[in-house]
């Protein structure tokens, strides 16, 4: 079979890996959960009666037993659930993708069109025989690129902990990266440079 040639004018390997790098970082920082939670004065339990009276005692003044000077008290500027959402360049994005599956054009594995059609029941067996066939390890990571949602295939596939399925539109670097191979149809890369090739355009 010919060599298909996933992004069209890549200047320099450099240069797309430091694009890929960038975009990698920012989805990794929009993925994680800041769920770090501290409570402050307001908001600790008791501490409503004035400990001590304001002059005489020979004590500083305290207003309440919640302060955070007090042990028990709330916390000072502590941390906080939030929502931290790093944007990417909407091209940028699109060539990152586009330039990872033509780094890793390599370990693709092309099948017929036809063999996600005829996935019409949970079947297991059908998707290990593609490791039996190209001569795989079990425990290789496999990425099933698919042009549209197929049930029976996620299905056939959710209990292989090293399958992993995505349609074309919803690929994302992460998952291009940690894969060892990659299975997909001609009909589903003509399709991904059509999407994904609107960058040059």
């Amino acid at each position: 079979m010919e060599e298909k040639i996933f992004l069209p004018n890549l200047e320099r390997k450099k240069k797309a890996i430091g694009l890929i790098h960038k975009i990698y970082l920012n989805q990794l920082k929009t993925k994680r959960k800041y769920t770090a939670f501290t409570k402050t004065k307001s908001e600790v339990r008791g501490g409503g009666k004035k400990p001590w009276r304001q002059k005489g005692t020979g004590n500083a003044r305290a207003g309440s037993t919640r302060s955070p000077l007090w042990v028990g008290g709330g916390v000072s500027f502590g941390p906080k659930p939030r929502i931290v959402i790093k944007k990417s360049n909407k091209k940028e994005r699109r060539l990152a993708i586009l330039s990872a599956l033509y780094l890793k054009k390599k370990e693709c594995i092309f099948i017929e069109e036809t063999f996600f059609d005829e996935i019409n029941i949970i079947k297991t067996k059908k998707i290990l025989e593609i490791f039996k066939k190209y001569q795989l390890n079990p425990n290789t990571k496999l990425l099933f690129i698919v042009e549209k949602p197929n049930k029976f295939l996620w299905l056939s596939t959710r209990n292989l902990k090293n399958i992993t399925i995505t349609t074309e539109n919803c690929l994302n670097i992460e998952q291009l990266l940690k894969t060892n191979y990659i299975v997909l149809s001609n009909k589903t890369l003509n399709s991904i440079n059509l999407t994904y090739g609107k960058s040059y355009t």
